[in-house]
């Protein structure tokens, strides 16, 4: 450092052209200095650091607005997508309603086509038993109408002569035409 203020104050024994000289006196050339390069400064780069503010300023406003466009498009969609969700659950609740009462009513269908079978099954049933019944009294009447006959025709066979016969044939052929007269 000796060296530097050696340098300088060298410099300050040089012979001058006049009142022109270097005041090697650091603290009272200091102040003068920095003000002279504040003043340059400010006078110089007052447009350049203007512009430079500007300029920051103009980003941080345009990323402000971007964000703000941002955050309302996502507000934007947050609500399309709340709207949709309360839609959404409208319809599983109206789906969710409707598929029980369908359900429901499915069921008791079920219920009421299962007891219309059964009841025209147990009709059904006591129908052919019913038939069943009826085809067997007329089997058994049949049998003995046909022993009856068996039987009566094997008396007559036996009690009647031939002169008995004869008049009994005459008898019946005279009814049946006088049933035949009463048709025509």
């Amino acid at each position: 450092m000796k060296n530097v203020t050696d340098s300088f104050v060298s410099l300050g024994r040089w012979p001058s052209a006049g009142s022109f000289g270097f005041n090697t006196d650091i603290l009272a050339t200091n102040p003068i200095n920095l003000s002279v390069v504040l003043g340059v400064l400010i006078f110089f780069g007052k447009g350049v650091l203007n512009d430079l503010l500007d300029n920051r300023k103009q980003r941080i406003l345009s990323t402000i607005r971007n964000s703000e466009e941002l955050r309302r498009r996502a507000i934007e969609q947050l609500e399309r997508a709340r709207a949709r969700l309360r839609k959404v659950e409208m319809e599983a609740d109206e789906y969710r309603m409707n598929g029980y009462s369908e359900i429901e009513r499915e069921k008791a269908n079920l219920i009421n086509a299962t007891s219309d079978s059964l009841e025209q099954l147990e009709n059904y049933k006591n129908e052919t038993l019913h038939f069943e019944q009826q085809r067997a009294i007329n089997q058994v009447r049949q049998q003995v109408f046909q022993q009856a006959l068996q039987g009566a025709l094997g008396t007559l066979n036996s009690c009647l002569n031939s002169e008995l016969h004869f008049r009994t044939i005459n008898a019946n052929i005279g009814i049946l035409g006088a049933m035949e007269e009463i048709t025509d």
